[in-house]
């Protein structure tokens, strides 16, 4: 595990405990040698992770497309920093430069970075682990819509595996690390008559 790649929020949150959760995420990211790879930002959680792997001497690789340059301040201080065109080249790239995901809190960007990278694992694209780093139960609502999702027959119980949770950033980063994925493939589920 070389490269995890952080989706979170902008802004900092209404809590404390959310900036306390990025500095600690980063903290041992770096202790473990792993490499940031989020969206390139400076400010927000995104630059409170960034900024406290950076103070620690460990690697932080941001991607962020040229029109947020001004609207979310590229970070400066980064070990690479990738300009991308699109939205969607900046998914791509840190989907390419990383060997798993994890999701912070944050707003409608980092729920559709989280669904799009799930739904790559689910349709095969890639094949790396994702993450879910419940902060003071942020993620929790959306904890029960998957369960729901997956009681209901619209997300297969394997399919719903791929997710791990936990609200302690060195239990979840060691989970991502020694993830299995199952032998399962949607493509068995599908009923092609």
């Amino acid at each position: 595990m070389n490269n995890i790649c952080v989706f979170c929020g902008s802004n900092v949150g209404n809590d404390i405990a959310y900036e306390k959760g990025a500095k600690s995420l980063g903290f041992e990211l770096s202790q473990k040698n792993i490499h940031l790879v989020y969206g390139g930002g400076r400010v927000g959680l995104m630059g409170i992770i960034a900024d406290e792997v950076l103070s620690q001497k460990g690697q932080v690789i941001g991607v962020i497309p040229k029109f947020l340059i001004q609207k979310e301040v590229d970070h400066k201080n980064l070990t690479e920093l990738h300009v991308v065109q699109s939205m969607h080249e900046r998914k791509q790239m840190m989907a390419s430069l990383s060997d798993a995901f994890i999701a912070m809190p944050g707003g409608l960007g980092t729920l559709e970075e989280l669904a799009e990278m799930l739904t790559w694992v689910q349709l095969e694209i890639i094949k790396k682990p994702i993450g879910l780093f419940n902060i003071n139960g942020f993620f929790d609502s959306l904890i029960l819509q998957l369960n729901h999702m997956t009681k209901e027959g619209f997300l297969n119980i394997e399919t719903r595996k791929n997710l791990v949770v936990s609200d302690n950033p060195k239990s979840l980063v060691d989970m991502i690390s020694n993830f299995q994925f199952s032998s399962h493939s949607i493509w068995d589920d599908l009923n092609k008559t």
